[in-house]
This record gives structure tokens, C-alpha cells and sequence, in this order.
């Protein structure tokens, strides 16, 4: 059966506010006739149907006359308004949905295979919008109001939520909800077309090599899922430690410590930040440390973990190229407290940064690897960086598909030296450059 189907809102009829109305009334009429106290006891599942069975029950003996799909519409969204997100919740439940953007009462649109599309569903009121929202921001003991305007946070079932309301926004209250990326592998996004075999052995050889690798990308271009990908190369006896804003990772090994920030409560204490567990990390005997985003003055404290002694590590960043990955870097470290040169911070990333990956989500939706490079440059020198593997896009085709090839470079001598150390082999798409002139180097100032 389809969305549309499956919660009855047919676009033609102005769809929302008659529903619900009725789905209001219905609601109010079985929460008459259930105990609560017997509801709390029972699993979801179970509670769901007797929840069903009692609000069929209802219709048929008060009405309306309803066809079989229009009366399990009814039922589904009446019961949905009862213990889930009301018309949210058939779009939680769709796999092929990445992403949910309400923009007040009367828009939904969500992202379905890289592309946004706006659903002809509504609320019924303002009102009951906010009731949605605050039933989704409770079950992490959150609140929403004029005084705390804004939520970042994360629901139980791991999608990622933001919440802003009026004053802040002037199109009502607005709900993003990211759904939790399932881990692929690097195997299943070779599939996608999102890299290759090629690029597959050499990205293995570099996190097995330990080098320190930067995932870069715009929003939505699958930074978390590549990182994921990548986190699946590591050595199953090492002891890796996972820090992230919202959790998502998924990894595999059996020695994984999970941390997950902290936002301030009510009262605005507790706060507990990216930077606070990274330094915490430090003293946890960590083989690796996987930092989901770093976004603020914890790039500091990453940075130098890196460059002393923690090998290996993985972070991602928002950035648009290579070059603004380490830009931006550089910006997020002068954001610590510690008041460090702009030009030692430049200093410590040469030290600290050896590979760059950068993600592009395409006009079409696809995401893929746009180009790998390390970074070759040392102390204070201009960063200087070499391009080992770079995708060239074509034209958007007749089919709107995005079409193109990978293209492969000669490997800097410094890194295949280091790959032949940890006894990784040099793939033999790229070879190894014998002079500089052989290298693809790119500069940024």
C-alpha cells in the first residue's frame, strides 16, 4: 500500500484539518474506553494492536460508514496520534526516507534517494504540531518553549533532531529529523558508486597503515557513513574510542568505547563538550580515536592527539574541497580557550593531518569520493597537497544521472614508503612518483 494509501490523505481534498478534527475526536474516545495503567504494561507491539481493536470496535459502533482502506487509515492514524508522531510516524517507519523537514503546520518534505520532495500531508493546527514536538524532545528530557527556542538532540531509536520555534523562526515551528544512517561497508558503496576497487585497497592500506585521515564534506554528502566504512578497516584487537555530538557510529570491533556529548539541562548546567571527551580519551589508552565532527576548539585537542603518538585516528569536517578541510582546521582550532598562533596551528596540522578524503553529494543525489589527497607539506611551510585519486564528473546526462570516471596518480615516495613498512602494498593503479613533476599537487595559501 502506498504513503498516501496507508495514512488516507488524499492530496485533493486539503488534507489535514477535516482529519484532524476526526482523528482528534477519535483519539479523545478511546483514550475513554482504554486503562492506561493495563497499557503501560504491555510491550509496543501488543499495545498497538489492542489499541487498534478497541478503536475498530468504536468506529463500528458510533461510524462513520468507511470503505477497508479508508477505516484502516483511520485507525492507523488515530493510533499513531495515541502513542507515536501522528503523521510522522509512517514516514519514521519508510527505510527509504533519509530525512524530515517540517516547516510549520502546512509543509513536510522529506529526502528520498538524494532528492527533496514535499508530501501533501499537514497538521491540523500550529498546535498540534508543537504537541508532536514536545512529545518528541520529552523522550530525551528536553524541553521546548519561548525561553529555549532551540533543540539539537537525539531520539532513543538514534535519529537526529532539530527543533526551532517562533520567535527564532518566522514560518512557525520548524522540525528536521535525520533517520540514523545504516552501516554499509566500503563493499556496498563500491556498489553505489561511490568509490572503487582501487580506491578500496588504497583507503585500506592507509587506515591499516595508521595514517591520520580527514573525511570532508558539505551536509548530506554521507561524512558519518564513509567514516563508519572506514572505522570497519581497523584491526579487530585495537581499542578504539568513539566521540560524537549525536552517536551514530556503528562499528564492529569487539574493544569500542561509545562517547557521546552532553548538552546543559534546564538550569543550564552539566554541559559536557566534544573537547571535554577528547581530552578524557587521551587518558583512556586509546589505539584510535574516531571523532564524528569536530566543530569547535576540540580540533586543538584532536590535532595534537594525532601528532602525539595516536596514529590512525579519524575525524570529519565540514568543508567543501581538500583545500578548505584544512582551512577550516586551522579556524576551529584558533576557537579554543587555548591561545595558540594562528601560525603554530598551521605548524600543527602539517604535523598532524596525512590524508584528506572529500565527499560531494552530485546534482543527481549520488554521493561519492571526489578526490583523495595527503597532505605533503611540513612545519611552517604553505600546505601543500597531493591528489592520489580524483573523480571527474561529466555533464548531467539524457537519463539525469551524473556519469563520470575515476582517475589515479602516482603515490608521494614519503607514503609509500610508509605503507611498505606496516606491510601494506602500493595498489597498482596508482604506482609510485620517481620525481616531482609526476605528482598531481594542488596548493593552498
Amino acid at each position: 500500500m502506498s504513503l498516501r494509501a496507508r495514512i488516507a490523505v488524499p492530496e485533493e481534498t486539503g488534507p489535514g484539518r477535516e482529519d484532524g478534527h476526526l482523528v482528534a475526536s477519535y483519539r479523545a474516545k478511546l483514550l475513554e474506553e482504554i486503562d492506561l495503567a493495563e497499557m503501560s504494561s504491555l510491550a509496543a507491539a501488543e499495545r498497538r494492536a489492542r489499541l487498534e481493536r478497541v478503536l475498530g470496535h468504536i468506529i463500528s459502533r458510533e461510524g462513520p460508514v468507511l470503505s477497508t482502506s479508508e477505516r484502516a487509515g483511520l485507525i492507523r492514524r488515530v493510533v499513531d496520534e495515541a502513542l507515536g508522531l501522528g503523521i510522522l510516524e509512517p514516514l519514521l517507519e519508510d527505510a527509504s526516507i533519509t530525512e524530515i523537514m517540517v516547516n510549520g503546520p502546512d509543509q513536510i518534505f522529506v529526502e528520498r534517494g538524494g532528492r527533496v520532495e514535499q508530501l501533501p500531508l499537514r497538521f491540523a493546527s500550529h498546535e498540534q504540531l508543537m504537541q508532536t514536538i514536545e512529545r518528541i524532545v520529552s523522550t530525551v528530557n528536553r524541553r521546548v518553549d519561548e525561553s529555549n527556542p532551540m533543540v539539537d538532540a537525539r531520539l532513543p531509536s538514534g535519529e537526529r533532531v532539530n527543533v526551532i520555534i517562533p520567535p527564532l523562526s518566522l514560518t512557525g515551528a520548524t522540525l528536521t529529523i535525520r533517520r540514523f544512517p545504516r552501516s554499509f561497508t566500503l563493499q556496498e558503496m563500491i556498489t553505489f558508486g561511490s568509490l572503487d576497487e582501487h580506491m578500496l585497497l588504497l583507503l585500506a592500506g592507509l587506515v591499516q597503515a595508521r595514517f591520520n585521515v580527514i573525511v570532508s564534506g558539505a551536509t548530506g554528502t554521507g561524512k558519518t557513513t564513509l567514516l563508519n566504512a572506514l572505522s570497519g578497516l581497523i584491526p579487530p584487537h585495537e581499542r578504539i574510542i568513539t566521540i560524537e555530538d549525536s552517536a551514530e557510529l556503528q562499528l564492529q570491533q569487539a574493544h569500542v568505547i561509545r562517547l557521546e556529548s552532553r548538552p546543559p539541562n534546564v538550569e543550564g548546567k552539566g554541559h559536557v563538550s566534544i573537547r571535554d571527551l577528547v581530552r578524557n580519551s587521551l587518558r583512556m589508552r586509546p589505539d584510535r580515536i574516531v571523532v564524528g565532527e569536530v566543530r569547535g576548539g576540540e580540533s586543538l585537542d584532536m590535532l595534537q592527539a594525532m601528532s602525539t603518538g595516536h596514529d590512525g585516528s579519524l575525524a570529519t569536517v565540514h568543508a567543501n574541497s581538500a583545500e578548505d578541510a584544512l582551512m577550516r582546521l586551522q579556524t576551529l582550532a584558533s576557537m579554543s580557550e587555548v591561545d595558540v598562533p594562528f601560525e603554530a596551528l598551521h605548524d600543527q596540522i602539517n604535523s598532524a593531518v596525512d590524508v584528506i578524503v572529500q565527499l560531494t553529494r552530485h546534482a543527481d543525489g549520488a554521493r561519492k569520493i571526489t578526490e583523495i589527497a595527503v597532505l605533503e607539506s611540513h612545519g611552517r611551510d604553505p600546505y601543500r597537497i597531493t591528489t592520489v585519486c580524483r573523480f571527474d564528473a561529466q555533464p548531467m546526462a539524457a537519463d539525469g544521472r551524473i556519469h563520470g570516471r575515476f582517475q589515479y596518480f602516482p603515490l608521494p615516495r614519503r607514503v609509500a614508503d610508509r605503507l611498505y613498512l606496516a606491510n601494506q602494498p602500493v595498489p597498482q593503479a596508482y604506482g609510485v612518483a620517481s620525481s616531482a613533476e609526476q605528482l598531481a599537487v594542488r596548493h593552498a595559501n
